[in-house]
């Protein structure tokens, strides 16, 4: 899969429109239905839950004008890179109960881990992306 959609910049604390909020689901959406047709159906919750935190992140904080969503199967593993193309590295927060936001990262950690994977980032920040085995099936 290889997805791209243009998304206006946010201007200082404003918050992003409404049509690149939106891309969100859709990258995610589109996400989902490509791991279903690779037959990858137990990865189909990991997947969209990852892309669409890792979108989120690139939205609101990366001042891109252009987000892609890459994901690659090989040797045992599903990549999913999220690139916007902006320099600066996507780093997890410490965040409480009392939070709004902040435990995007964290989830994502959380999510890539419990698949036998990993996640950072690369291109000085201007990727970030996850990592996650693929089941075996089991034998007939």
């Amino acid at each position: 899969m290889n997805q791209w959609v243009d998304i206006e910049p946010r201007h200082g604390e404003d918050p992003p429109r409404r049509a690149d909020t939106h891309c969100v689901g859709v990258l995610r959406r589109i996400a989902g239905a490509r791991i279903r047709w690779c037959g990858l159906d137990s990865l189909t919750e990991a997947v969209m839950l990852l892309v669409s935190e890792l979108v989120t992140n690139a939205v609101l904080h990366s001042g891109a004008k252009r987000i892609g969503v890459v994901m690659t199967l090989s040797h045992g593993f599903l990549e999913i890179a999220v690139i916007d193309g902006m320099p600066g590295a996507a780093t997890r927060r410490e965040s409480d109960e009392k939070s709004e936001s902040g435990r995007g990262l964290a989830l994502v950690e959380t999510v890539v881990r419990e698949n036998g994977g990993a996640w950072g980032t690369s291109d000085a920040g201007a990727k970030t992306w996850c990592r996650l085995a693929v089941p075996e099936e089991p034998e007939p």
